[in-house]
């Protein structure tokens, strides 16, 4: 917990005094423009890798970046959708899996999960993304990646706030996946998820 505390002090004497305007304003108005629906995993900061002030992405992060399908009843993600489209009024959501994804690891490997029935609950929410790999494919999980932010992308299109607003065109999906090691981030076309460079 010490590098904690020393980042906090850090931030409130050396960062915090460099943006003090922008933290007065963030105090009364909370307009991002873009919903982030990206992975839990630590190796994956949206403000950094999008390079976004505070205040301009609302972030949801999720194991594997699932969104589950639009289902009624109390549901953290699903209220967070609805609150950043129907209330924020964001113009963008983007959906970012990324290289060396633990959860499409387990996934396409097929990882033995009955000792961790939350996580296998969790990751059925990618049945649909299809998956197409030979078996010892080298690129299975990749592949997989890919197929998930696709199949996640068609989730939140059942979510009432995004069919909505996509019917009305005030807001657009976009599908990323960046990969660790380079840093490169690639767009996916959802019709046929053919790469394109963001």
């Amino acid at each position: 917990m010490h590098h904690l505390a020393e980042g906090i002090r850090r931030f409130q004497e050396e960062v915090f005094p460099a943006k003090a305007n922008l933290f007065a304003g963030l105090g009364a108005v909370h307009r991002p423009s873009t919903l982030f629906v990206g992975c839990s995993d630590a190796r994956v900061v949206p403000e950094l890798i999008t390079q976004q002030e505070p205040g301009e992405l609302f972030v949801i992060r999720t194991a594997g970046n699932l969104v589950p399908a639009y289902a009624p009843g109390a549901d953290g993600v699903t209220a967070s959708i609805e609150y950043a489209v129907a209330v924020l009024g964001v113009s963008d959501i983007v959906v970012c899996g990324h290289s060396a994804c633990g959860a499409m690891t387990a996934i396409a490997e097929g990882h033995d999960l009955t000792g961790m029935p939350a996580i296998a609950d969790w990751l059925r929410h990618a049945d649909s993304a299809p998956g197409r790999t030979a078996p010892g494919d080298r690129d299975a999980v990749g592949a997989l990646v890919r197929d998930n932010v696709a199949a996640q992308l068609a989730n939140l299109a059942t979510h009432p706030s995004v069919a909505r607003a996509l019917a009305k065109g005030t807001v657009r999906m976009h599908g990323w996946i960046f990969d660790i090691p380079t840093g490169t981030v690639d767009e996916l076309d959802a019709g046929d998820l053919r790469p394109q460079v963001a």
